[in-house]
């Protein structure tokens, strides 16, 4: 009889442990995204309202980058491949996709900033990133990048070498396509 109350506690123990797991597992994305959106870790970008009030005098480049996913039909670039900006200052670049497809087509955008360093520093006010976007096929659209560099870059000992930062974005078939997909078979 102890034996088997023993055995009953170790296998609730063993259940309580792998269901602990199974629920660490789940939460570790949302807690990982949140992590790399707060330190701009693996070059991560901020979200902001506004750039500061006043810009310094120090330059800095920003190259744009656009890829698409083989999965995807659309044509996808930057409008200009670099711009030079004040740091502080706010700024608008623009990118233009096309639905070379013959289907409708939404897709999300997943962008990064290199350096790494540079993430917890580039803010974006506004971005189509921050939606689904959808093309007819056939379509276009421009989509805007609102952002700024952030002043305090030029405090950060790790940062302070960096004269360059590459925005790049690359769109991904979204989840909407694969459930009106679903719904048609």
């Amino acid at each position: 009889m102890a034996n088997t109350n023993k055995n009953r506690k170790v296998a609730f123990s063993a259940a309580a442990l792998v269901c602990a797991m199974l629920g660490l597992s789940f939460a570790a994305v949302p807690f990982y995204k949140a992590f790399c959106q707060a330190t701009g870790f693996g070059g991560t970008t901020q979200r902001a309202d506004a750039a500061p009030k006043q810009a310094t005098d120090q330059m800095i480049s920003i190259r744009f980058d656009a890829n698409t996913s083989g999965a995807l039909t659309w044509d996808f670039h930057p409008r200009q491949t670099e711009m030079k900006i004040k740091i502080g200052e706010q700024a608008m670049a623009y990118y233009e996709a096309k639905n070379i497809g013959d289907k409708v087509l939404t897709g999300s955008a997943v962008f990064n900033v290199t350096p790494p360093a540079a993430g917890a520093y580039f803010n974006k006010i506004q971005c189509f990133c921050f939606t689904k976007q959808t093309l007819q096929a056939g379509e276009s659209k421009e989509f805007p990048v609102m952002y700024f560099v952030d002043p305090a870059l030029l405090d950060d000992a790790d940062a302070k070498g960096i004269h360059e930062i590459t925005l790049s974005y690359t769109f991904y078939p979204a989840d909407a396509d694969k459930t009106a997909e679903a719904k048609t078979n």
